[in-house]
């Protein structure tokens, strides 16, 4: 025991740590650059560079290290380039580790949800914004396990530098186990203190899966910021957790009818003209065409696959159709004056600007910020406001959606409803014209449909917006919208004031449809 409690304290042992240490770091560092590198090469739209990157990986991945190390320090010098042994074995290490950790990062961000890029893009987030505030920083909970292991493996394949005569732990044990023939107490020392430098990386995961821990209730910082309380366990919705009902005042036919005249006759918020769209050789817009007048409130009808959600986001230039145009606010979204389709960067801007604001049928709320935060902070990082400004706004809106309670709770901690809720108050905080709401109740529980419903109900009757609502509640969409437009095939069957339609439909398909979604018992007629 003298004896190795000798060999674990030696400076010559301790030494080859140094030497090991810095490897490894200078190993890692390069390859967390490079593999950063090659993992955004592999994203992008770019053939050529996802193709370079990908040739890189199989070179890289399919060689030994210990014949990258021989290349590095005997083969570079040829050329011209002479490096010292450490410098060698990092440079080795580095490349050797880049496409490891280069896949690490690329299944981190394709495992975010695309739902969370989807509510970004629709908030006018810019493609940089996009990756730093909302990809990033979940990606990067989901990296810490993975390149935990990997900062192990390359510290333990720092070994291999001994082949170049760097002297590292593993050369340094060697060397003296060779000299004075102990060899399994000086191995026995030279494991445990790598077993003492591997545990350290372990303790570092560890602390950072900690700090990233999006249910402790402690301060946060790096990518996001948050100040909450500790989350409060989620309960079945209550007379508190409903937002106020507002109970609307009869309306009659002939109100309806003066109010659907006077819409006539406002300026076009939305014009879609000859719009064709395709997935693969499917046709989902075939031609559509249809104008929405500022203030109006349209509920688009129709069976799965009659292309009421692609509408939507079509509007919001959230797809890309092959033919017509769609204009909001007279404005081509999308497209520059020359006719030239807009880049990301430009099209983010453009959607801020013109103020189409979405809701979508998976809430698609940021998992990693509370509920306050979905909504002010879109506002720090696309239209320029101040924190306090904004959260000023989000908790507002949380109160008129009855969620001020809620305010600093995650997304997972609230029910479907409140989520939702949430997701309505976020689309409403820039102060949109024009509102999409795509099937905003469909992922919902049967008795969470009514919380939601009544918060769209109270904006389409208090706010007056422009609002283009896809849905199958009948009754809701009888009450609620002033025009029903049915969607069949891609095109429009029939379009008309909404009762009109939902009573005494012209169409047969439009009637065929009503009767399979029970309208006769869902609505109640109007007087």
């Amino acid at each position: 025991m003298d004896l190795f409690l000798h060999y674990l304290g030696l400076p010559y042992l301790l030494d080859g740590i140094r030497f090991t240490i810095t490897v490894t770091l200078l190993g890692l560092a390069g390859g967390l650059v490079l593999g950063l590198v090659l993992a955004a090469m592999q994203l992008s739209r770019i053939g050529p560079l996802a193709a370079i990157a990908r040739g890189y990986t199989v070179i890289f991945r399919g060689t030994p290290l210990i014949l990258q190390l021989v290349f590095a320090y005997d083969a570079l010098p040829h050329i011209g380039i002479k490096l010292s042994a450490i410098g060698a074995a990092g440079l080795a290490l580095a490349a050797n580790e880049a496409p490891f950790i280069a896949e690490i990062f690329r299944s981190g961000v394709l495992g975010v949800d695309r739902g969370q890029t989807l509510a970004g893009q629709a908030l006018g987030m810019t493609p940089s914004v996009l990756m730093r505030r909302i990809i990033a920083p979940q990606a990067l909970r989901s990296m810490i396990p993975a390149l935990g292991n990997e900062t192990v493996s390359a510290l333990k394949n720092s070994s291999l530098a001994s082949v170049i005569s760097v002297g590292e732990l593993t050369l340094r044990s060697t060397q003296l186990a060779s000299s004075t023939f102990d060899f399994f107490s000086i191995f026995f020392a030279s494991g445990l203190l790598y077993l003492c430098l591997t545990g350290a990386i372990a303790a570092i995961q560890l602390m950072i899966e900690r700090a990233l821990d999006l249910d402790r209730a402690s301060t946060r910082g790096g990518f996001w910021r948050r100040r909450r309380s500790p989350p409060v366990p989620t309960k079945p919705a209550g007379p508190t957790d409903l937002p106020p009902v507002f109970v609307p005042a009869p309306v009659t036919l002939g109100d309806r009818a003066r109010r659907y005249d006077a819409l006539s006759r406002n300026s076009t918020a939305v014009q879609i003209s000859g719009v064709h769209k395709h997935y693969a050789e499917q046709p989902v817009l075939n031609g559509f065409d249809l104008d929405i007048r500022s203030g109006e409130v349209v509920a688009l009808l129709g069976p799965s696959g009659s292309g009421k959600s692609t509408l939507l986001r079509c509007i919001n230039h959230l797809e890309q159709w092959e033919e017509g145009e769609i204009r909001v606010g007279g404005r081509r979204l999308g497209f520059r004056d020359d006719g030239r389709r807009m880049n990301p960067r430009e099209l983010a801007k453009e959607r801020a600007s013109l103020g189409v604001a979405m809701v979508f049928q998976q809430f698609n709320l940021f998992g990693h910020l509370t509920a306050r935060e979905n909504i002010a902070l879109p506002l720090v990082w696309v239209h320029g406001a101040t924190l306090a400004d904004a959260e000023r706004r989000a908790d507002a809106l949380l109160e008129r959606v009855g969620l001020a309670h809620r305010a600093d709770a995650l997304p997972r901690h609230l029910s479907g409803g409140q989520q939702q809720r949430v997701a309505i108050a976020r689309a409403l905080a820039p102060n949109p014209r024009v509102l999409l709401l795509d099937e905003p109740t469909s992922a919902l529980d049967p008795e969470l449909v009514g919380e939601v419903l009544e918060v769209i109900r109270r904006l389409a009757l208090d706010d007056g917006l422009t609002m283009i609502i896809s849905t199958h509640q009948l009754r809701f969409a009888d009450e609620v919208a002033d025009r029903v437009v049915f969607l069949s095939g891609g095109t429009v069957v029939e379009d008309g004031p909404a009762h009109q339609v939902l009573t005494r439909p012209h169409h047969p398909l439009t009637a065929r449809f009503l009767n399979v979604m029970g309208a006769g018992s869902a609505l109640e007629t109007v007087h």
